[in-house]
C-alpha cells in the first residue's frame, strides 16, 4: 500500500471491512463461530454487519476470516448480496435491471501471522491491505480510496445509515459514537479509514514484542518470557486505532447500539430487540454463490 499509486476520485471506491479472525474470544462457548450467535430468527451477527456494509455503499465486502470457519461463514453469507439502496426502486420501469451486487470476498490471515500480530485489529489491517492489492491490480480506478469497518462483535440498527450515506461517501472519515463514546473507547463501533490512517494503525502493530527481549543483540539469547511474547496478538481497537483524528472526522452519533461480547451483552441485547422487531433482510441477503470456472448452470 505504500508505493502504489492511489486513486484521487473522492469517496467512489468504498470497501467494507468485516474482522472475524483474531486472538479475541468471548464467552459464548458454542460448537459454531461466535459471530454466528443468532439475534433474530435466521439473522445472525455476521449478516448483521454485512447488511450494514451493504447500507452504508460499500462496492465490495472483505470478511477476514480463517480457512476453518471460511466454509460456514461462506455458506450463510454467499459470494455477493444486494445493496439496499437500489432494491426497491418502485418507479424504475424495469426494477429488476436496476439492482446492483455487492461481491463479497473471504480473506484468511497468513500463517506467519497466526499466534503472534493477529488480534482483531491486525484482521481490518491485513483486509485492508489485501483489498488494495487486489483490486489496484486491475485498475487504479478500483483501488479503494477509503475503508469502512463494520465489526461482527456487536450490533446497530443496519437502516439508519441510509441518511448518512452522502456523509460516509465524503472527503472525511467517519467515526460513529454510542452515548459520546467509540472505536477509542473500545467500543465495536463503525468508522471509516484511509491510506494515512493505515500506516499509523500498522506502526502500532508493530510496537509489540517478538521472542527476543527489545534492544537485544540479533545474536543474543536474550528471550522474553512465554507470556510477554508476540503482545500485539492482544492488543485491543482502542490502542491500536487510538491514532483516528476525531477533530478530522464526521461524528455520526447511532442509536441502538449494542456491543456483543459476552453472554450477559448477548441477552441484554436479546431483551432490548424485543422492541425493535429484527427480522432477516432477505431481499438483500440472497445467501447466492457464483458458479464455479467453466461449469454449467444446471
Amino acid at each position: 500500500m505504500d508505493n502504489v499509486e492511489e486513486t484521487h476520485i473522492t469517496g467512489k471506491n468504498l470497501v467494507g471491512i468485516i474482522p472475524i479472525a483474531g486472538h479475541d474470544k468471548y464467552d459464548f462457548n458454542q460448537p459454531w463461530p461466535d459471530c454466528l450467535m443468532p439475534i433474530a430468527s435466521g439473522y445472525s451477527l455476521i449478516e448483521a454487519a454485512v447488511v450494514e456494509c451493504a447500507w452504508a455503499g460499500c462496492k465490495s465486502i472483505w470478511i477476514v476470516v480463517n480457512d476453518n470457519l471460511a466454509p460456514i461463514i461462506r455458506k450463510k453469507i454467499g459470494d455477493w448480496v444486494f445493496d439496499p439502496i437500489w432494491n426497491n426502486r418502485k418507479f424504475d420501469p424495469i426494477p429488476h435491471e436496476s439492482k446492483r451486487r455487492i461481491p463479497v470476498f473471504y480473506v484468511p490471515v497468513p500463517l506467519k501471522n497466526r499466534d503472534k500480530i493477529d488480534c482483531l485489529s491486525w484482521s481490518v489491517i491485513h483486509g485492508a491491505l489485501t483489498a488494495f492489492k487486489v483490486t489496484s491490480s486491475l485498475t487504479k480506478w478500483a483501488t479503494p480510496s477509503r475503508y469502512y469497518v463494520s465489526f461482527a462483535q456487536s450490533y446497530i440498527e443496519p437502516f439508519q445509515i441510509r441518511e448518512y450515506r452522502k456523509i460516509i461517501h465524503g472527503s472525511k472519515n467517519v467515526y460513529m459514537t454510542s452515548n459520546g463514546f467509540g472505536v477509542k473507547d473500545g467500543m465495536f463501533t463503525s468508522f471509516t479509514f484511509d491510506k494515512n490512517d493505515w500506516l499509523e494503525f500498522r506502526r502500532v502493530i508493530r510496537t509489540g514484542t517478538g521472542i527476543k527481549v527489545p534492544g537485544s543483540a540479533p545474536m543474543s539469547n536474550e528471550f522474553l518470557p512465554v507470556e510477554e511474547r508476540w503482545s500485539a496478538r492482544w492488543f485491543g481497537v482502542e490502542k491500536v486505532f487510538a491514532p483516528l483524528k476525531l477533530e478530522e472526522s464526521e461524528i455520526i452519533p447511532v442509536k441502538n447500539f449494542f456491543n456483543v461480547r459476552s453472554w450477559e451483552e448477548y441477552t441484554d441485547f436479546i431483551v432490548a430487540s424485543r422492541q425493535m422487531s429484527l427480522k432477516r433482510p432477505k431481499s438483500v441477503l440472497v445467501g447466492t454463490k457464483y458458479n464455479r470456472v467453466a461449469e454449467d448452470l444446471e
